[in-house]
Formats: structure tokens, C-alpha cells, sequence
């Protein structure tokens, strides 16, 4: 954890602060020492960033605030051409002027939530994670028979999977892409050996919960990604769920919640 220098030099310090019309008690009383780093906080955090590509998960989650929104995008860009695939972006109000920004990843497969991973609207969509939730709306079909729909569904794949249908939800775990035709080809020539799972690299972990429309018609249909590294999976996965709730009900389904979109702009 981390709130770094903000400022390069004690020149731009004065200079941010005489564009600020604080009062008082407001006023930055940091030493120069506090406040002032070689390249400002930019260089700073990408120093934190270098060392984390050594000490990779011995840290679970390595975070740190920004003064500058424009850091905000020159930080996850040095996040992914270090390779992370799991971080996470917000911002943080204090009172009516004062804002800061954090940016959190981290090197494990454990995927925050959508709203406090993709907590910045107004950064470009190719700088936020991809999105660890979709929710898809059934217009037509009772809970109960729906939640039967997606038990039974995901049961006719070999993956770990528990449905609890008092709370109308489940979880899973998948070795990877096993809804796949080449996968299910090779699963029924006996060939996947059970498709071992090893929740440490490349296993999707999600949850489906379906939850009754407040004063609308219709049935939300979440899917959560829980864990795993390859987003392309995870999107797979939700296509994948789709396609059988509509095979199986034949009812309309609308998605509120498009991946695809949400990253590619």
C-alpha cells in the first residue's frame, strides 16, 4: 500500500498549489521530502511496479493512490506491458474538490468486484479490467424453472459445480474452456483424464445468481467471475450460458450487461 510523492519537483509543487483556492485548514503541510520525487509519482509507483515483478505473490494485492488523474492511465498502461491481467481502478471524492485516484493489481487469479475493479468512468475503456460481471434478463421464465434450467445445464459439464436452489444460486469451477465442441469431443473419446482442475493457474471460478426483477417482469441471470487469468475464457463461459438458457427455454433473453462492448468501446 502506497500514497507516493506527487510531484516531480518543488517548482510544480508551488505551481499546483497556487491553481488551488483552499481554505487554510485545507492547505498541504507535507515536507518537501513527503511530496517531491524524481519523475513525480508516475516514476515512483513504476518502481513499485518493477518490484512486484519480483515478488510477485508474496503480496496478494499491491495498491496505491495518485494525485493526477493523467497518472491513473500512464500506470495501468505500464501495468499491462508488465504483464498484469487482474487490476483495478477508482476514485476517491473529499468533499466537493478534492480528488484522488488508486490503482490496485495484483499477480493472483482472485477477481474483484465489477463495481470497485471499474471505478473510473471517465478512463478510456481499453485502461479499465475487463469486466468480472454480465447479467442477462429472461423475460419469460419462473425463477425456480430457470435456476433447473442452468443446474441441469451446467451439470452436463465436467466441472466442479454446487447449486443451492433455496438462495437460487451456484458455483463453479472449470478447468478452462470445457463447454468447448473440440473439448467436449475430446471428453467423450475419454481423452480429458477429468479435466484436472488446479485453482492456482488456469481454472475459471464463477457464480450464477438469479434474482426476481424489482417491480419489472422477468428474472436477472448474474454471472459472476470469481477467479482465474484469461478474460477470453470467462466471456466464453457467459456466451456459452446464454445460448443454453435459450436453447432450453426458448424464452426471450436480453443482455444488460455486454462484455464485449464494455472493452472493446
Amino acid at each position: 500500500m502506497c500514497n507516493p510523492p506527487f510531484y516531480s519537483s518543488s517548482e510544480e509543487l508551488l505551481a499546483s498549489a497556487k491553481e488551488k483556492q483552499r481554505p487554510p485548514f485545507s492547505a498541504c503541510t507535507g515536507a518537501e521530502i513527503e511530496m517531491v520525487t524524481p519523475g513525480g509519482e508516475v516514476a515512483f509507483v513504476s518502481c513499485i511496479i518493477r518490484e512486484s515483478l519480483k515478488l510477485r505473490n508474496r503480496v496478494e494485492w499491491y495498491t496505491t493512490m495518485l494525485g493526477k488523474l493523467a497518472s491513473v492511465s500512464v500506470v495501468v498502461t505500464n501495468l499491462k506491458e508488465a504483464g498484469v491481467t487482474n487490476w483495478a481502478v477508482t476514485e476517491f471524492v473529499q468533499g466537493s474538490r478534492t480528488r484522488r485516484w488508486g490503482v490496485a493489481w495484483s499477480w493472483g487469479n482472485m477477481r474483484p468486484k465489477m463495481d470497485l475493479a471499474r471505478g473510473i468512468s471517465s478512463l478510456p475503456k481499453h485502461l479499465l479490467p475487463f469486466p468480472s460481471e454480465v447479467c442477462f434478463i429472461n423475460l419469460d421464465t419462473k425463477i425456480d424453472t430457470l435456476g433447473q434450467c442452468i443446474h441441469s445445464a451446467m451439470q452436463e459439464l465436467p466441472i466442479k459445480w454446487r447449486w443451492k436452489p433455496s438462495i437460487s444460486t451456484g458455483i463453479g469451477i472449470s478447468a478452462g474452456n470445457v463447454w468447448s465442441r473440440a473439448s467436449r469431443r475430446r471428453h467423450a473419446r475419454g481423452e480429458t483424464n477429468g479435466e484436472e482442475i488446479d485453482e492456482d493457474e488456469e481454472a475459471l471460478g464463477f457464480k450464477i445468481t438469479l434474482k426476481m426483477r424489482k417491480g419489472l417482469e422477468g428474472v436477472d441471470i448474474i454471472a459472476r467471475w470469481l477467479l482465474g487469468h484469461d478474460a477470453l475464457v470467462f466471456e466464453s463461459f457467459c456466451g456459452m450460458l446464454q445460448r443454453k438458457i435459450k436453447e432450453s427455454q426458448q424464452a426471450p433473453i436480453e443482455t444488460r450487461s455486454d462484455i464485449s462492448s464494455s472493452i472493446r468501446g
